[in-house]
């Protein structure tokens, strides 16, 4: 069955399996956000007398047992059945008969398929979100577990100043904080209803789509409806810009594991039930959770290129272009959950090292102190640079083992406290309770 198809067609089989692709094993993901929108179309046209009153209230329940059969896991695509929006329309007409073939009044698969995927995206964004903020929340903890022990901060990977554990974790929880501003974006333009534009040029019902607006719980509707299927790919690509920067994050702590949890740094280790093994060296203790969260995160980082190319010199309207969407966003979405969790367990398990600045190869670290402490004796600091840079060359210098960093954001004054009411208002600034209060009323 096809919503497009008419009598005495037929498609090419050999057509048929290159356009559809993997299209109905994506589609059960949106599966409930299809039924969801179609609730909310229901209710639409029977308030505008497209429906009557009991068609609308045979089409809820039937929906709502769709639903149901959605949560249960026991929903299916049939073979011959193109995507989810047919499976549902099937059900209902089998179900309802001319009732259910009223359903697709006043829409067109575009706007459906485009409701679908913006519900669908709230809600992973939510979960992504979420997922975030517990990260982060490890990572003060473990920075104020750990904000006096000390360890070498390097530029141009060479030894530079004095860091510690408290910065490090904690410069993290902040880069994610800033990530989720661009996850909260891509919320906010996945949070309008394009539900109404039909293909793309409204439609001669007189539709009320500030009552689906409403019933979805979204922030407000799309308004032009050109520009509403122009939305089709610009809020996939939002989406995965936003995870590409957590990605991004997460790419580059997993770097520092790497590098920290060698033997030429020795800052940190991570337990033997969390490293692999060698095939031929016995001693080794690799750390392929690290590595590989490293490689996948890299990969995340293509998302708004793919994105790019998949839409580049398409005009406006719909082009079936935009099917592939799917294909780049769900996986993605999936690997950044994958990668948030397996990032939070590693840290729950790694082993920080004290002691790391005793070690004279990182006496070096303390030259920027020792000229600090000159200007602070009157000294003018490119004087207090020469003298420190001449006493290095003639073997003089002693380092200071001390630090006396007290302003915001630094290693005796961490400022922990203010990244994490960043953090909550970030986290507020989503608003998700709109969105689901709206979805818990409307089923």
């Amino acid at each position: 069955m096809k919503l497009w198809q008419k009598e005495n067609t037929s498609v090419s089989q050999k057509i048929e399996a290159f356009t559809v692709g993997r299209d109905r094993e994506l589609d059960l993901q949106l599966a409930p956000f299809d039924v969801l929108s179609s609730m909310a179309h229901t209710r639409m046209l029977a308030s505008i007398g497209l429906l009557t009153e009991e068609e609308g209230k045979q089409l809820e329940a039937g929906l709502k047992e769709i639903f149901a059969e959605i949560g249960a896991g026991n929903f299916v695509i049939e073979e011959g059945v193109e995507d989810v929006h047919s499976q549902v329309e099937l059900m209902l007409t089998r179900k309802l008969g001319e009732a259910g073939k009223k359903i697709h009044s006043g829409r067109s698969r575009n706007d459906q398929v485009l409701v679908d995927i913006k519900l669908y995206c709230r809600d992973r964004i939510r979960q992504i979100a979420e997922s975030t903020e517990k990260l982060f929340s490890l990572l003060i903890s473990l920075s104020n577990k750990y904000k006096d022990i000390l360890l070498p901060g390097y530029t141009h990977l060479q030894v530079a100043m004095p860091s510690s554990f408290g910065l490090w974790f904690g410069a993290y929880a902040e880069s994610l904080a800033d990530d989720l501003l661009l996850l909260q974006a891509a919320y906010k333009i996945s949070n309008k209803n394009p539900l109404g534009s039909g293909a793309g040029y409204g439609s001669s019902f007189p539709l009320n789509r500030t009552l689906t607006t409403k019933l979805l719980g979204f922030e407000a509707p799309h308004y032009n409806v050109v520009y509403a299927q122009m939305s089709r790919g610009k809020t996939e690509q939002t989406v995965c810009t936003a995870i590409a920067a957590i990605a991004t994050t997460l790419a580059r702590l997993a770097m520092d594991v790497c590098l920290y949890n060698s033997q030429n740094f020795g800052f940190l280790t991570l337990p033997d039930e969390l490293t692999t093994g060698s095939s031929i060296m016995p001693h080794k203790k690799n750390p392929d959770v690290a590595e590989l969260l490293r490689a996948r995160t890299n990969r995340l980082k293509s998302l708004p290129n793919e994105f790019a190319l998949l839409q580049t010199n398409l005009p406006s309207g719909y082009h079936r272009d935009m099917q592939l969407t799917k294909e780049i966003l769900f996986p993605a979405i999936e690997e950044i959950m994958k990668c948030l969790d397996i990032t939070h367990f590693m840290l729950e398990n790694i082993q920080v090292k004290a002691n790391i600045l005793e070690d004279s190869r990182y006496e070096h670290l303390f030259t920027v102190e020792r000229v600090n402490e000159l200007v602070l004796q009157g000294v003018p600091f490119r004087e207090a640079y020469r003298q420190v840079g001449k006493e290095i060359a003639e073997g003089t210098y002693q380092p200071m083992q001390t630090v006396h960093h007290t302003h915001e954001g630094s290693i005796g004054n961490l400022s922990n406290d203010e990244i994490a009411s960043q953090m909550k208002a970030v986290m507020a600034g989503f608003e998700f309770d709109k969105a689901e209060a709206a979805l818990r009323k409307l089923v």
